[in-house]
């Protein structure tokens, strides 16, 4: 509580005792008692209240929050045109009255939604684009009463103000500034430009008018029924197209993957025959080397070969007996001496059966 409250309590007070007195007075006057001394304190009481009223009604005091204008009987303009600032502040009384004026930050919301805005039921705001279709704009404006023009404020718009000035004026700015979009550039790709645009505007309307504009914020956007179904369509259409391209994708990948897997097993049937062909070529290169070895060895060593067939003879072989058209009858290994050829004429006896 403060001080001008205060004063103003303690005289209210002062008039119910003087006013209490009056009462015992009367009442002791209507039984023939004394009542002098007691009209006396009533005078005095009555003076004392008379004062305290006049001096608590030229004091006012002024929230840090608030603002207040004076509305005077003795000015020319019928009011002062300095505001009273924050703090205990004089006034004439009984010529003087003060209209105070908040200037802390005030929210309007228009909303499709009832409970949420100042007026009940759905508030949105109904605009056009350029290409003739309706949306429905939740929005909010934050705003203030400029403290240097409090004095003008009231005496264009008085308590009017929110109702008379903020809400026509945002709604016919939006209207406005939707009406230069398309569809989808409300929405979409011109969205935070359109915000700018409403609030650049919004602000020079208001700042004519004593206010500030702290913010306005675009809070939804609602479409009507046709054409929110005719997006939930494209949508889908375009939903349905991305499937497609990705299973043509797809199909495309498992594709490539198909060649490079054939490929792959071409090349590796390839390198698989050409190491088979290397290793016959290598095989043939080695037997042929081993070949000429085999021959130069035959052409140092003509017995060489005799030598090799008798080791491949049975151990107790002595005498081998070939057939009639034999030319050579190999000697025994105890007979047999290197460069030696022996022949035999000898044939087989002819048996009679």
């Amino acid at each position: 509580m403060n001080f001008a409250d205060f004063l103003k309590g303690f005289t209210a007070l002062v008039w119910l005792a003087v006013v209490a007195m009056l009462v015992l007075a009367i009442v002791r006057a209507s039984r023939n008692q004394k009542v002098r001394g007691l009209s006396t304190i009533i005078i005095g009481a009555a003076v004392f209240g008379g004062i305290l009223t006049t001096v608590s009604s030229g004091l006012v005091f002024i929230p840090p929050d608030q603002r207040g204008v004076v509305i005077s009987a003795i000015e020319p303009k019928g009011y002062r045109q300095q505001a009273l600032q924050p703090g205990l502040r004089w006034i004439i009384p009984y010529f003087e009255n003060v209209v105070t004026y908040s200037i802390s930050r005030q929210t309007y919301t228009m909303s499709i939604a009832s409970q949420e805005g100042q007026v009940q039921g759905d508030d949105s705001v109904a605009a056009r684009t350029s290409d003739g279709q309706e949306v429905l704009l939740d929005a909010s404006v934050i705003y203030a009463i400029d403290p240097g023009k409090v004095v003008d404020l009231h005496i264009i718009w008085q308590k009017r103000y929110t109702d008379e000035l903020v809400r026509p004026l945002s709604r016919g700015i939006v209207r406005d500034a939707v009406s230069q979009y398309g569809i989808e550039e409300v929405y979409s790709s011109k969205r935070a430009e359109m915000v700018q645009q409403i609030t650049q505007e919004l602000r020079r309307k208001l700042d004519e008018n004593g206010l500030l504009l702290l913010d306005f914020v675009l809070r939804n956007i609602t479409f009507s029924p046709e054409y929110a179904a005719s997006v939930e369509q494209k949508q889908i259409a375009e939903q349905q197209a991305q499937q497609a391209k990705f299973v043509v994708e797809q199909r495309r990948q498992e594709a490539q993957q198909a060649i490079e897997t054939s490929k792959g097993q071409a090349e590796s049937v390839k390198i698989r025959a050409q190491g088979d062909a290397d290793a016959r070529i290598i095989q043939a290169k080695a037997e042929a080397e081993a070949l000429q070895l085999i021959a130069a060895a035959l052409r140092e060593n003509p017995d060489l070969l005799n030598y090799q067939y008798i080791n491949k003879l049975a151990p107790g072989i002595r005498v081998m007996l070939v057939p009639n058209n034999a030319p050579y009858l190999l000697p025994s290994l105890d007979t047999f001496t290197p460069g030696q050829v022996i022949t035999s004429t000898s044939t087989l006896p002819e048996t009679t059966p």
